[in-house]
């Protein structure tokens, strides 16, 4: 694949992708009062309380949040990164005008609630799943969650889960416990399709990523300015041929792995990447050690009271 074909395959993955998240929103959670966390879970709350369109409000939202990674995080929050907020943003938009707010369900059954909570939740995971691809996101609160686990000693997926429990604890007052219950539902199985898109198969926290290159350097480069992660160089040796070959390890989280594959094609189009499943990663801009630690000790605790 050129590099030109591959950079439309990215720019097909943000279109489709915003599309089958705003139709998520706009079709199912929004007419169902389902405020399933992020972003959309807020315009969701805004729409049923103020009225506001909520692509209007998912582009209000998002930009000034985007606006903030860009200045703490810089390069990695680009022109991709932008056109999936605005193209989430003007898809709930057209979708709501053209469909109307009411959605494509009879909210007097019950059962149409349970519906679009998953439904909601499947073309969500979808749409998010298709970004997260290309390399790109829809911003929103995603951001914060990534500022969150920087300055904090929280973990990038803590920090979601902060964000999002704040956010659909604030629909239960909103709506009613049930509808804050519902979108746990929409949460679950959104996180659960976006690891069947973005890798295939499910996955735990983190990825380890093996590559080899004749551009070494500019991907190492790469890594550390695009993805703000650090690597290990490993020594290594080419069967064949016999000569050193360096080998490049990093760990990087699930929805990371996208932007790190994007950044080794347009590098070096014969790359040689292997990915590994992490279990457990421990350390900085992941799980604290201490915290494993703690968790461990009081996992012999608790079996030490156990009687035999």
């Amino acid at each position: 694949m050129t590099k030109r074909n591959y950079h439309l395959l990215e720019f097909f993955y943000i279109v489709v992708g915003s599309f089958l998240t705003a139709c998520g929103i706009a079709l199912f959670s929004s007419p169902a009062r389902i405020a399933s966390g992020g972003v959309s879970g807020i315009a969701i709350i805004l729409y049923h309380t103020l009225h506001l369109d909520t692509g209007l409000s998912i582009f209000i939202l998002s930009v000034p949040l985007f606006l903030l990674g860009l200045a703490i995080f810089g390069k990695q929050y680009g022109v991709k990164s932008l056109l999936g907020t605005i193209l989430l943003s003007l898809f709930t938009s057209l979708i709501n005008f053209t469909v109307g707010y009411e959605g494509l369900l009879d909210y007097s059954k019950e059962m149409s609630i349970l519906l679009s909570a998953i439904s909601g939740g499947v073309l969500m995971g979808l749409g998010v799943g298709l970004v997260l691809r290309s390399g790109a996101n829809t911003g929103g609160t995603d951001i914060l969650a990534q500022i969150l686990a920087r300055f904090t000693p929280l973990s990038m997926g803590s920090s979601l889960f902060l964000v999002d429990v704040i956010i659909i604890a604030s629909s239960a007052f909103v709506f009613s416990l049930e509808m804050a219950l519902y979108a746990t539902i929409t949460v679950y199985i959104m996180g659960v399709t976006i690891d069947r898109v973005v890798l295939s198969f499910g996955t735990r926290s983190a990825k380890t990523v093996f590559i080899i290159s004749e551009k070494r350097e500019a991907i190492e480069q790469a890594i550390l300015d695009q993805l703000g992660h650090g690597g290990t160089i490993l020594n290594g040796q080419g069967m064949y041929t016999g000569f050193d070959r360096p080998v490049i390890m990093t760990v990087v989280a699930n929805n990371r792995l996208g932007e790190l594959t994007n950044i080794v094609h347009r590098t070096d189009g014969h790359a040689f990447m292997v990915v590994q499943e992490a279990y457990k990663v421990l350390g900085e801009g992941f799980t604290p050690i201490e915290e494993a630690v703690w968790a461990g000790l009081s996992d012999v605790t608790q079996k030490r009271k156990k009687p035999n």
